[in-house]
């Protein structure tokens, strides 16, 4: 009581007490719909005229009739993929009555129209309460975790609970789902296995070099800046899908930053630290191993944002060492940064920043639950089914093992990170920020610029990455391709998987240039 007192009295700041800021937003939606009671009015009457026709349905099929669905699972809603949810009227009914009530609560906060970030949030987490609510979360709603459960005299859910206890145990009494048999795989045997020696390092980073396989070589190297929050192997999976090792096999003499996992000696290392020790040192160490002064680059994601600081620092000094740049799914203007940006308001950073402070870092699980919430129902939903209901466990993926993978980020520079770009956009203004005494412009960056992005990317979305075509001064290429943030980078063309946009013209607007782009089947 007395921390409430305090917090009523100004001692307290209310980020403390309520880190996400859910009062305000509370009050705040409440708010805006006492000034528009039609709107519930509308969406009660919606709700009362559906579930009568569900009603009606319910009649006709349990006397044997054929009836219209009244509300179906969108495309793609795996959910409700057991044959049970359609052919059995109970489980029918269920599921109907389910996605009715969601679509109701969804488009009652949607109707309250608060300010972007406030009703983003709304959104978001309407979303994370209409998924936890899901039938198929629980036992006694879920044909198949039913079936199973009758199959094996509950012994199914006896094993669930132990895999349950092993999760806790796992993150010291926080839940840490098991999202992969990890046993599986070892870096070095069938993962992360193409050939390569590090050639330098220094604290934040080691840099890697993968020779070419084949007899003639390009002369320019290829750099790789992976992002930092993860281990630079994405690029290097099992055999059958490294980018590395198709790199190499293309002629490329190719080098990666393999970043450090801080501790908290590594604090105070700012994001121009990153910048200088990242980026800088490692055009340098390259140039001393290959005596190649000129090389290609690719940036990945936060290790892109980071590249674009360094090309325009370039550009003003006359340092022309990167001759084209690649960007895999990398925002610089981030005012459409989509969902991550629930995470990322004033309210949230500073109570971030205060449990930063204490460690000296971010721990790795905490963003990797912020990502995981990003796609609920297929990373953390289907896992509660899976390893808790079914008592199953989880499959050998090389990619969700690389997930699981995650590094820590220093607080001084992931501070930085949130507030200049998240929060404030300053990447995308012209001297918005400095780094290095030079204010950072990306309209001085007149080289090739070539832009990946995915069309079901959750983490950096392709309008928000869209947005860089009109900031650089060089030619540039945007290419949109299919499946999410890491699905749609790695795609080998061996897989015959999802597709990609072309277009070489860059209207003001990405609907447009889909609209107008050439369609692709397979990796782009």
């Amino acid at each position: 009581m007395s921390r409430i007192a305090d917090y009523l009295v100004g001692k307290i700041s209310p980020s403390r007490l309520d880190p996400m800021g859910l009062g305000q937003l509370t009050w705040q939606y409440w708010r805006s719909m006492m000034r528009k009671p039609g709107a519930v009015m509308a969406q009660n009457i919606a709700l009362a005229t559906e579930q009568a026709g569900l009603l009606a349905y319910a009649m006709k099929r349990s006397i044997g009739m054929e009836a219209a669905e009244v509300v179906k699972p969108p495309s793609g809603d795996r959910r409700f993929k057991d044959p049970a949810w359609t052919e059995q009227l109970l489980f029918d009914l269920i599921k109907q009555s389910y996605l009715l009530t969601s679509r109701y609560v969804t488009n009652l906060a949607g109707a309250a129209e608060l300010e972007r970030r406030q009703q983003r949030k709304l959104d978001f987490l309407t979303r994370q309460f209409v998924d936890a609510l899901s039938p198929g979360n629980f036992v006694l709603s879920n044909p198949e975790v039913l079936r199973a459960t009758i199959d094996s005299k509950g012994a199914n859910l006896v094993q669930g609970m132990k895999n349950l206890a092993r999760d806790l145990a796992a993150g010291n009494g926080q839940l840490r789902i098991r999202m992969v048999d990890e046993s599986q795989f070892e870096v070095g045997k069938n993962i992360a296995t193409t050939p390569g020696k590090v050639v330098f390092e220094n604290d934040l980073m080691q840099l890697i070099q993968y020779t070419p396989s084949t007899d003639q070589v390009y002369q320019a190297p290829l750099v790789i800046f992976p992002p930092w929050i993860n281990t630079f192997y994405i690029l290097d999976l099992a055999p059958h899908n490294s980018f590395i090792r198709w790199a190499v096999s293309k002629g490329y003499t190719v080098f990666i930053v393999s970043w450090v996992n801080p501790d908290a000696k590594l604090a105070h290392k700012t994001f121009e630290d990153y910048l200088n020790e990242g980026i800088f040192e490692a055009l340098d160490a390259i140039e001393a191993a290959t005596g190649e002064r000129e090389v290609n680059a690719i940036g990945y994601c936060i290790g892109g944002t980071l590249l674009a600081c360094a090309l325009s620092q370039m550009a003003q000094t006359g340092d022309d060492r990167i001759r084209s740049t690649t960007f895999f799914t990398t925002q610089v203007d981030f005012s459409e940064a989509g969902d991550l940006t629930v995470f990322t308001d004033e309210y949230q950073i500073k109570s971030l920043e205060r449990t930063m402070r204490k460690r000296g870092y971010l721990d790795a699980s905490e963003m990797a639950t912020t990502f995981n919430m990003l796609r609920a129902n297929d990373l953390i939903w289907s896992f509660v089914i899976n390893n808790y209901l079914l008592g199953k466990s989880p499959a050998a993926f090389d990619l969700l093992y690389w997930n699981n993978d995650s590094t820590r980020m220093p607080v001084a520079m992931h501070s930085y990170y949130l507030r200049e770009m998240y929060l404030e956009n300053r990447l995308a203004e012209p001297g918005g920020i400095t780094l290095n005494g030079l204010p950072v412009d990306l309209g001085q960056v007149r080289i090739p610029i070539f832009l990946q992005s995915s069309k079901e990317d959750h983490i950096a979305p392709y309008p928000s990455v869209y947005k860089a075509t009109k900031l650089y001064s060089g030619p540039v290429t945007f290419m949109l391709a299919g499946s999410g943030h890491i699905a749609g980078v790695i795609n080998p063309p061996q897989a015959n998987k999802y597709y990609y946009y072309s277009n070489s013209e860059v209207p003001s607007d990405v609907e447009d240039w889909i609209e107008s782009a050439d369609y692709h089947e397979g990796s782009w």
